[in-house]
C-alpha cells in the first residue's frame, strides 16, 4: 500500500496540472464574452492550498486560519483579527460587540441612535436595526460618494453613540474628520472596510482609524474565500467580545481543540451557576456560530499575498476607466477619491448629469445587451426598499444627493482580471451608444 505522503504528493501534482489545464487561460470574445464587474483572480496555489486543506480534513478553524488572520494583522498593522463567514456577519459581530454589558455605560442599547448614511449597502445598517438602534442618515458627497461631513453635526442629538458607515467603493470616507468628530462627542466608530481592503488614508491602511473595522472576503471583493470576512481591532476587550458573540456567545476563549488555556476552566463563579461550572460552557452574550472553515482561510491565505498587486491593478484600471469617460464630460460626473487619500478602489462609479439625454437604465441596459455588466450604487436610497420602508429611523437634514445616487448612477468593475481587450470592447460599445443618441 502507498504511503499517505506520497498519495499526497500526487494529489497535489494532480491539482497543479488541473489549474493549468481548467484555469490558466481563457480568451476574450469581444460581444461574446463577458466583461464581468468583478470576479474570481487566483493561480494555482488558491488550489493547492484549498486541497491542502481538505486532506487535512481540519473542517472548523484550523492552522490556515491562523497563517491567514495573521497575515492580515501582519498587512494592516493591528492587533486583533477575527475570521467569520461573511462581511455582513463582520458588520453584524463588530456591533454585536458594543452591545454587551461588560462596557458599563458605554455600551449601545435599544433606543440609541447610530450616525449612517442611506446610499449604501444594507449591512451597515441591519445590525442598528436589529438591535433596536435607530439609525440617523446622513446624506453622502458627489463625486467622493462619502458621508457629507459638514452635514453629520445635523444628526446629532443626546441619543447617538456611535458612527458606522463604509468607505464607498474603495474611496476613503474622511477619517480625520469622523474620527475627531467621534472624539468630540465620546462616539464608537465602526469602520466598514469591505470595500477598501487596501486603501489608504493619511499614508494609513483603512480599517485601522476606528474602534472595529470589518473586511468581506466575497468572490467580488479585493480578496477572496467565496464567503468570509474579519473583524479587526487593536483593543483586547472588543476583541474577546467579537469572540464570544460569534462562538455562541461562550465566555470561554479557548481556540478550537484546546482547553483550560486560562488554567480555570473548573474554579470561577458565572452568573448563578455553580461554582467551578465548567468555563468551557459558560455563555455570557446572547450569541451566534459565525466562524470561517479552515479550508476558505485556506484559499485566504494564499489570495493575501496578491492583494498588494490586486490592489495596483485596481488603481490602474481606475485610470484606465477615467480615460474613457472623460471623453465625455457634457454627460458624466466622474468619481474623484477624498483628500488625501489613496483608494483601492473597488469599482468606476459614474453620474449622469442632469442636462443628459438619456437616462442611466438606457445606458446601463445598452452595456447589458452587450455584455458588459454594471451595478447600480447597492440599495439606492435604502429608505426606500422595501424592508426598510417601514423601520424606525431618522434624516439628518436631506438625502438629496442619495435620491441623485438612486436614479443617475452606476458603477462598472475595477477588479483584476480585466483586460486590455476588455477595455478597448467596453470603450467602443459606450462610444457607438453615445454616436446613436446624437
Amino acid at each position: 500500500m502507498a504511503d499517505h505522503k506520497e498519495i499526497r504528493k500526487e494529489i497535489i501534482q494532480k491539482t497543479i496540472e488541473y489549474y493549468n489545464a481548467k484555469f490558466a487561460k481563457t480568451d476574450f470574445v469581444p460581444g461574446k464574452s463577458k466583461v464581468n464587474y468583478a470576479g474570481r483572480v487566483f493561480d494555482q496555489q488558491e488550489l493547492i492550498n484549498a486541497v491542502e486543506a481538505s486532506l487535512d480534513f481540519w473542517l472548523t478553524e484550523g492552522r490556515y486560519s491562523e497563517e491567514f488572520a495573521e497575515k492580515i494583522g501582519e498587512f494592516l498593522e493591528v492587533e486583533h483579527v477575527l475570521l467569520t463567514n461573511s462581511g455582513s456577519s463582520a458588520n453584524l459581530l463588530a456591533f454585536s460587540a458594543l452591545t454587551s454589558e461588560k462596557l458599563g455605560d458605554k455600551r449601545l442599547k435599544s433606543g440609541d441612535e447610530v450616525i449612517s448614511v442611506a446610499a449604501g449597502f444594507p449591512a451597515t445598517v441591519t445590525p442598528i436595526i436589529q438591535y433596536g438602534l435607530t439609525p440617523v442618515f446622513v446624506d453622502v458627497e458627489i463625486p467622493t460618494y462619502n458621508i457629507n461631513v459638514e452635514m453629520m453635526r445635523k444628526a446629532i442629538s443626546p441619543k447617538t453613540r456611535c458612527i458606522f458607515i463604509a468607505h464607498t467603493l474603495g474611496n476613503p470616507f474622511n477619517l480625520n474628520v469622523v474620527m475627531e468628530f467621534a472624539k468630540e462627542y465620546d462616539l464608537w466608530v465602526i469602520e466598514d472596510n469591505c470595500d477598501a481592503f487596501g486603501s489608504e488614508y493619511n499614508g494609513k491602511k483603512t480599517g485601522t482609524f476606528a474602534h472595529l473595522s470589518t473586511i468581506s472576503f466575497y468572490p467580488a471583493h479585493h480578496i477572496t474565500t467565496g464567503e468570509g470576512g474579519a473583524i479587526c481591532t487593536n483593543d483586547p476587550l472588543l476583541a474577546q467580545l467579537v469572540r464570544a458573540f460569534r462562538d455562541w456567545g461562550r465566555d470561554c476563549y479557548c481556540a478550537g481543540g484546546e482547553n483550560n488555556t486560562c488554567g480555570k476552566r473548573f474554579s470561577q463563579q458565572f452568573g448563578n451557576l455553580p461554582l467551578g461550572f465548567d468555563h468551557k460552557y459558560v455563555y455570557s452574550e446572547i450569541g451566534y456560530n459565525l466562524k470561517m472553515t479552515d479550508i476558505q482561510a485556506a484559499i485566504g491565505a494564499a489570495q493575501i499575498d496578491k492583494l498588494p498587486e490586486f490592489c495596483e491593478r485596481r488603481k490602474e484600471n481606475f485610470k484606465e476607466w477615467i480615460r474613457i469617460f472623460s471623453k465625455y464630460p457634457e454627460y458624466f460626473i466622474l468619481p474623484v477619491a477624498t483628500e488625501n487619500s489613496d483608494p483601492a478602489w473597488f469599482a468606476f462609479i459614474v453620474t449622469l448629469k442632469e442636462t443628459t439625454p438619456f437616462t442611466r437604465d438606457e445606458l446601463t441596459g445598452y452595456f447589458n445587451n452587450n455584455l458588459i455588466e454594471t451595478r447600480n450604487l447597492f440599495a439606492g436610497n435604502i429608505i426606500k426598499q422595501p424592508g426598510f420602508m417601514k423601520q424606525n429611523y431618522r434624516i439628518a437634514d436631506n438625502l438629496n444627493n442619495t435620491d441623485i445616487i438612486m436614479n443617475n448612477t452606476f458603477f462598472l468593475g475595477t477588479y483584476p482580471g480585466l483586460t486590455k481587450e476588455m477595455f478597448d470592447y467596453t470603450e467602443k460599445t459606450l462610444d457607438n451608444f453615445i454616436e446613436s443618441i446624437k
